[in-house]
This record gives structure tokens, C-alpha cells and sequence, in this order.
């Protein structure tokens, strides 16, 4: 369309690819949904892009929250990785921390993604305090290199034990590397992470390098598929902090995007919320496969110094706290041979899917309960992937897999596959608020996701959340978490001195140095901020102590001081512990520099329903719905139509084109001015 200039977010799930276009030029919002191309996400993504876009060229900006690393990881599908590592260290990957998958269980198997054959050795050794006790040999580094790739491995990573204190071996070996190896799938350790604690250090480096080929190849179809349909805008990918990066970021440092979709998701529920008036959020993301919680508090979103993806893959960047369980829409559920029913982890996923979708599944999901309920319409399924839904074949799964063992009806057993579904729920709600210090009733939930806002009710009165805010588009809420994200680099680097031995003036003059250089990577981007900022922390402790505290601090151009340094400390220790240990001295482990790039902030303004309707002007039907035990007459509303202000009362169903909401006898539904739903008890 000739005059438009569009920003778009674009979220690839494992059902669903979901597309969230703003027409800067109009001040216009378009959304849509379509099926994921699994075996090439890429397709999948500009054809839902053109599904709403006819000049690839009115193209602006691309924002990707891809899952393409993390499915890698889950799945064991990066490519072939060599690791060249110091002599006596090539098990550290595999040692770990000397944890199991179950921790109270007799046993326990780890495979880690590279085979020992592929972790090689060479002679070197650097000091934990930086000095270098044998320098590597780089023909010897050449030679490995070199038997690696005749191997097969298309990806190498270096490691070095204590590159953090002094990379020189290191850089020497990586050169050496980068000169013979066919791929451009050259790791540094410390490039990726000079951060002490080698077992972290190596993981997270590793897992960059497993993904290097696989993420970069994707992003490179990707990128050539835009390009050939005429878009000439740039291309961001949503990294696992939150932030964005550009495309060639991501292809140097994959492993950030590992987690990236369901970050994309806070990040938009946070600005929602924000703008609407709930600094505190409990967000639920509820996908096919899985449901994520984070937690919101006065604003901001809680960020984890590392994740395990899986057991043993443990990824040290800063990453969206995020507690994940499968609780999706394909969760299937059985009856156990106690007699006791179950729901998940395992699932139906997007192919087969759920029994109503007719695909070959014919064991019963929650998407086929909530369909045998009443509370999805079978004539109207999400997405486009299909014309009708099967309720005959879900109902059938749902009586010989689960009623009759049981000895309940079909409609008792369908409810008690939901209530034990929203039970799993919300212990995932409590694992992040209460079991951390929060009180739920300071808080309201986000259920996004394609089926989240079917289970709000349920949630608020299992858990005792104040209320519910549904967005104005829950089926494509990660889409726009991509779009209004803003661009973080994340840098750190180990210290570990002394406070009383350390020289602060020169400890600021490198935080300075380092944010620069920082500030110069943002630059290099060619996006437009509204405001750049810098959060600096360090990691300290006191002796003797194995956790850190981070501790904020601003650093001056003139430099930092040793009291600075002790009065923050001592705040931040205060604070999360309310005392302080006297008399015992203090450590800086690291130093941490985020980098943010403020983009303009998105009018969510334009969300506000145009031309909305009265509630009994938007009721377009009834049906019956089955609900704490019984039968309930519930009017069916086109949600989207709803003017602002118009009040629901439960039990009601709200459809729209992403997803579909359902209001629980005893509750109320208000449109606010911004189009979300407020859901709250009624008075």
C-alpha cells in the first residue's frame, strides 16, 4: 500500500505463526495467524506476512522472537560440534556440576551434545589470577583443528580454563582455529562469556556453537526470502533478556535466542499492562505444547543470570525469568494404572494436535475438553489450519480414555481434565509470586497465548489474583512483544578481588571502557532510540559466601572509589537480606554493563476499539456451557466489536479471530479504554 510504512512483529510457534503489523504512516493495526511451516519456519513467515502486506518495499522494520535455537536444543538437532579445551579439562561439559536429572533418584543418564571423541585437548595453562603458566602452541591448535573438521564437525568452540583472568592463550588458539576451519562456526569461550566458573563458561559457549549453523542458516533464508519479495528494511531478532539485536548479532550469538518467543510475550504484557494501570502482572502464556509464567513486579520484569534450556544445558546470559509446564492446549490426558488421572508433560503438539483436529491423535487433550464443554466453538477453530472441529471423535476419546475407567459422564470427566490442568496452573502462578514473597492478590493475571484466556477464571479463584487482564489481541501477544521491545546488550566480565586489594579507579575506567564499547554495537545497528541507557552492576559478596548480590552503582568519568563501592554493597545487602556481616572483608566477583536502546513507545491508543458496539448489539448467539458441575446458558459475543465500557457478566464466551475468552459464572468482564478485557469478581 503506497504511503504506509510498516513495523512488524512476527512469532513462529510450533502450531501457529503469528504476524502483528503497525501501519506507522495510518496509525493502523492489522494481525494475523497462520500455520507454522515446520520444515522451514521461513516460509511460514513471509507468507503470513503477505498475508496482510501487498509492497514488501512499505517494509520499515522486521522483528523476529524465533524458536528455531531453542527447538534445536530440545530437540538434540544442532549441528556437529568439536571443542579444543586445556589439557585434563575435555569432561568438564559433561561433568557438570555433578547433578542429576532427578535429584533423589538411583540413577540417572546424561548425553551431552558433543561426544567425547569431539572433545579434544591441548597443552596450555593460564592462573586464576591471570598468569600465564604455558603458552599454547599453535601448530599443535592447528592440528586438532584440522581433525576435527576432517571428522565432520561444522562447529568448534574454544575453551581454555581461567580465559577469564587472561585470554591471550585463548585468542592466539582461536586465530589458529579461524585460519583452517571451513565454516565461519568459530566459537571463543570467552567472547561468549568471560565470566568465571568453567563449567558455565564452556556450556554456554558450546551450546552457541551447536547452534551457530542451524540458527544462521534459518536467519539467512529468512533474510534472502524478505530481500526477494522487495523489503528492504532491517531485520531484529528478539533475544532471551527481552531485548533486540540485528540479524547479524544473532548469527554470531545464537544462544541468545534461546527463550526468545516467550520473552517477546512479557515484554508486550508488561507495556500493556503498564499503560492500563497494573504495574503487578502474573503473565500466562498457553501454547499448544506448554504454559509459561512470569511475574511482573511495580513494572519490571524479573531477569535470571542463567537457565538450564534442558538438564545439562545450561545457558549463563540474562534471560526473562520464566517457569515453563506442559500445560498447552495438546497436553494429552490419561488414566495412570493407580487409577488416578493425568494431564501431561506429554502432548499432542501441532501434527497430529488435539483429537477434534482429525489429524490421527485419539488420545484426549484440554483443547478437547474445553471444545466438549461448550466453551470453543467448533465451527469457528483459530488460525485457519482447519475448517471444523471434530467434537463427535473428542467427546469419544474423552469417554474410553478417561469417563468410563473413571466412572464419570463425559461432561464430568472433560471438567476434571480442565480443573487438574488449572491446578498444574496455578502452582506454576505460586512458584513465582508467592513462593518469592509476593501476595497474588496485589496482582492480575495476562493469559495470552491461543488458549490462555480459557482458563482465567479458574486461575483467579484457584490462586486468588485480584483480576484478569485479557489484551486486545491474546493470540498474537508475542507478535507484538516484538514490535515494542527495545534493543539490550548484555557484557560482563570477572573481577574476583579483593575489595581492600582492588584499584577502583581503574575498575571504573574499564566499566567506561566497556560501555563504550557497548554503546558503539547499539550504534552500529542503524535503529532509531528515543533514549539510550546503562545499568551497571556488580556481583559481589563476602568471604567465605558461594551467591552474589547484585549491586547497582553509577560510575562517574572520574572513577569509582572503594566507599562507593562498600555503601552499595552494603544497600543492596540490606536490602535482600536485612542485616550485614561486620568485620568480614568483601569480594567483586564481576562487573555486569546492559546496554538499552530505548525505541519510541507504541500508542496503545490505537488499540481502542472504533465504532464499538454495546454489549447486546455484539451477542450473537447462546450455548450451552458445563461449568462447575452443571449446565449453563452462556452468550456467545464478537469481542472485538464490544465499545469501551461494555460490561459482561459470566458465564459468557467472547470470540475473536486469534483466540477465545471465557468468563466464568461469577464473574465480569469490563472493556476498558484500550480495548483489554478487565475480568474481576463481581461485586
Amino acid at each position: 500500500m503506497s504511503g504506509s510504512a510498516y513495523v512488524i512483529g512476527v512469532d513462529v510457534g510450533g502450531t501457529f505463526t503469528d504476524v502483528f503489523i503497525l501501519d506507522e504512516a495510518a496509525g493502523r493495526i492489522v494481525t494475523a495467524k497462520v500455520p507454522s511451516t515446520l520444515d522451514d519456519q521461513s516460509r511460514g513467515f513471509i507468507e503470513g506476512i503477505a498475508s496482510r502486506v501487498a509492497d514488501f518495499g512499505d517494509i520499515r522494520t522486521v522483528v523476529h522472537g524465533t524458536t528455531v535455537g531453542t527447538n534445536a536444543l530440545l530437540e538434540r538437532k544442532g549441528a556437529r560440534t568439536g571443542i579444543i579445551t586445556t589439557e585434563g579439562f575435555r569432561d568438564v561439559l559433561e561433568m557438570r556440576r555433578r547433578d542429576r536429572p532427578t535429584t533423589w533418584g538411583l540413577k540417572g543418564a546424561f548425553t551431552p551434545v558433543v561426544e567425547r571423541a569431539d572433545r579434544v585437548e591441548v597443552r596450555e595453562r593460564v592462573l586464576a589470577d591471570g598468569t600465564v603458566l604455558q603458552t599454547v602452541d599453535a601448530d599443535d591448535v592447528t592440528a586438532r583443528a584440522r581433525a576435527l573438521a576432517e571428522a565432520g564437525c561444522d562447529a568448534v568452540c574454544v575453551f581454555f580454563i581461567n580465559g577469564y583472568a587472561n585470554n591471550d592463550n585463548e585468542r592466539r588458539a582461536v586465530e589458529a582455529v579461524r585460519a583452517v576451519w571451513p565454516t565461519p562456526y568459530v566459537t571463543a569461550a570467552t567472547e561468549i562469556l568471560p565470566e568465571i566458573r568453567e563449567f558455565e563458561r564452556l556450556s554456554t559457549a558450546t551450546l552457541n556453537a551447536y547452534l551457530q549453523p542451524v540458527v544462521s542458516s534459518y536467519l539467512d533464508r529468512l533474510e534472502t526470502g524478505l530481500r526477494e519479495q522487495g523489503s528492504t528494511g532491517d531485520i531484529l531478532i528478539v533475544q532471551s533478556n527481552g531485548g533486540v539485536m540485528s540479524i547479524d548479532t544473532a548469527k554470531r550469538y545464537p544462544v541468545r535466542t534461546a527463550l526468545s518467543g516467550p520473552a517477546a510475550g512479557v515484554i508486550a504484557a508488561t507495556r500493556i499492562a503498564e499503560a492500563a494501570g497494573f504495574p503487578n502482572i502474573v503473565t500466562c502464556d498457553m501454547g499448544g505444547t506448554s504454559f509459561d509464567v512470569s511475574l511482573v513486579a511495580q513494572g519490571e520484569a524479573a531477569l535470571a543470570a542463567q537457565t538450564s534450556i534442558d538438564f545439562g544445558m545450561v545457558v549463563r546470559t540474562p534471560m526473562i525469568e520464566i517457569t515453563t509446564i506442559g500445560a498447552g492446549g495438546g497436553s494429552i490426558a490419561t488414566v495412570d494404572k493407580g487409577g488416578l488421572l493425568q494431564v501431561g508433560p506429554e502432548s499432542a503438539g501441532s501434527n497430529p494436535g488435539p483429537v477434534c483436529y482429525g489429524l490421527g491423535n485419539t488420545r484426549p487433550t484440554v483443547t478437547d475438553a474445553n471444545l466438549v464443554l461448550g466453551r470453543i466453538n467448533p465451527d469457528r477453530p483459530i488460525g485457519g489450519k482447519l475448517d471444523r472441529l471434530d467434537i463427535d471423535a473428542a467427546r469419544e476419546a474423552i469417554r474410553a480414555h478417561v469417563a468410563d475407567p473413571l466412572g464419570l459422564s463425559v461432561e464430568d470427566a472433560a471438567e476434571a481434565i480442565l480443573k487438574l490442568a488449572n491446578a498444574k496452573m496455578a502452582g506454576a502462578i505460586r512458584l513465582v509470586s508467592i513462593e518469592k514473597g509476593h501476595d497474588p492478590a496485589r496482582f492480575a493475571a495476562m493469559p495470552f497465548g491461543g488458549g490462555g484466556a480459557l482458563h482465567t477464571g479458574a486461575l483467579i479463584k484457584e490462586v486468588g489474583l485480584a483480576s484478569a487482564l485479557v489484551p486486545r489481541f491474546p493470540g498474537v501477544t508475542s507478535a507484538l512483544g516484538c514490535v515494542v521491545a527495545d534493543m539490550r546488550h548484555d557484557r560482563v566480565q570477572t573481577v574476583n578481588r579483593m575489595l581492600a586489594d582492588l584499584d577502583c579507579h581503574a575498575l571504573g575506567q574499564d566499566i567506561l571502557r566497556d560501555a563504550r564499547e557497548t554503546d558503539a554495537v547499539l550504534a552500529g545497528a542503524g535503529v532509531t532510540f528515543s533514549a539510550v541507557e546503562r545499568v551497571i552492576e556488580l556481583d559481589m559478596l563476602y568471604v567465605g559466601q558461594t551467591h552474589t548480590v547484585s549491586v547497582p552503582i553509577e560510575v562517574p568519568e572520574t572513577g569509582l572509589s572503594a566507599t562507593a563501592i562498600r555503601d552499595a554493597f552494603e544497600a543492596a545487602y540490606t536490602a535482600a537480606y536485612g542485616r550485614l556481616l561486620s568485620g568480614i572483608p568483601m569480594r567483586v566477583m564481576n562487573y555486569r554493563i546492559a546496554v538499552v536502546g530505548r525505541r519510541p513507545r507504541l500508542d496503545m491508543g490505537l488499540f481502542a476499539p472504533e465504532d464499538g458496539k454495546p454489549a447486546d448489539q455484539c451477542r450473537t448467539a447462546t450455548r450451552s456451557v458445563y461449568a462447575d458441575g452443571r449446565h449453563h446458558v452462556a452468550g456467545v459475543y464478537e469481542r472485538l466489536a464490544l465499545e469501551v465500557g461494555a460490561k459482561i457478566a459470566g458465564p459468557a464466551i467472547l470470540e475473536q479471530p486469534d483466540t477465545t475468552i471465557f468468563v466464568d459464572p461469577g464473574l465480569r468482564a469490563t472493556v476498558d479504554r484500550f480495548g483489554n478485557l478487565v475480568i474481576q469478581a463481581e461485586d
